[in-house]
């Protein structure tokens, strides 16, 4: 990779997270924390206003306004492939949001990469076994709970047909065994429980923050789980 590619790729990164440590950046590019330091001087000098935060990492200023990203054919067509694994994996809530996100990478694309990507589209099938069909609409909601720490009610029923209502303090969301799996503190069993997302009759997510200040790491909590990650 030219050290343009590299700076652009080192932008791009910037953008999609509220902060970068040096580290990662170095890890990411294959290249020392000294040139960590002198790429990001040279975006500065190109008038990106990338800063510092000590304990946190490098971020680009607020206010500074970045031009749309450009997609390469094959970043696009990788996309596009996704969408169709999406469709067999996911529930009905992150199908509608990845083809609405999709639709927005296909708006800034250019007229010959459109043509592509529809040829594409009608020659890709994905045929997924029923085990896979997620006919529930609760994994966007979840992710909303885990990303902004707030309690969820769930209405759940077991292997033995027997419905009990929670309220649980989500920490993760794990696919394993062919199935969605909601991992959370649970308020009744004051204890970390595994929730199957099938098994989930209703979900509500709360305006409730978590009682709990600190929580295991779902890193910590999958090494439980009778298969490797």
């Amino acid at each position: 990779m030219n050290r343009i590619d590299r700076l652009f790729g080192i932008l791009t990164l910037l953008q999609s997270k509220k902060y970068v440590t040096g580290e990662k950046i170095a890890e990411k590019f294959h290249i020392s924390i000294r040139s960590v330091y002198r790429d990001v001087k040279a975006l500065n000098e190109q008038g990106i206003p990338v800063s510092f935060e000590p304990y946190r990492g490098y971020f680009i200023v607020n206010g500074y306004f970045l031009q749309p990203v450009s997609f390469s054919t094959e970043e696009a067509n990788a996309l596009l492939l996704m969408e169709a694994i999406v469709s067999g994996f996911a529930d009905k809530s992150i199908q509608q949001h990845y083809s609405n996100a999709l639709t927005k990478v296909k708006s800034v694309l250019r007229s010959t990469q459109k043509d592509s990507i529809e040829l594409l589209a009608n020659s890709i099938k994905f045929q997924a076994p029923p085990c896979f069909i997620q006919h529930f609409e609760y994994l966007a909601s979840i992710q909303q709970a885990i990303s902004g720490r707030r309690v969820v009610e769930i209405e759940y029923t077991n292997l033995q047909k027997e419905i009990s209502k929670r309220k649980a303090e989500p920490i993760g969301l794990v696919f394993y065994a062919f199935n969605w799996h909601l991992i959370g503190w649970c308020h009744v069993k004051k204890d970390y429980r595994d929730f199957r997302v099938s098994r989930i009759l209703r979900l509500r997510c709360t305006e409730e923050d978590f009682t709990r200040k600190k929580h295991m790491e779902m890193s910590e909590y999958v090494k439980q789980l009778p298969v490797d990650f």
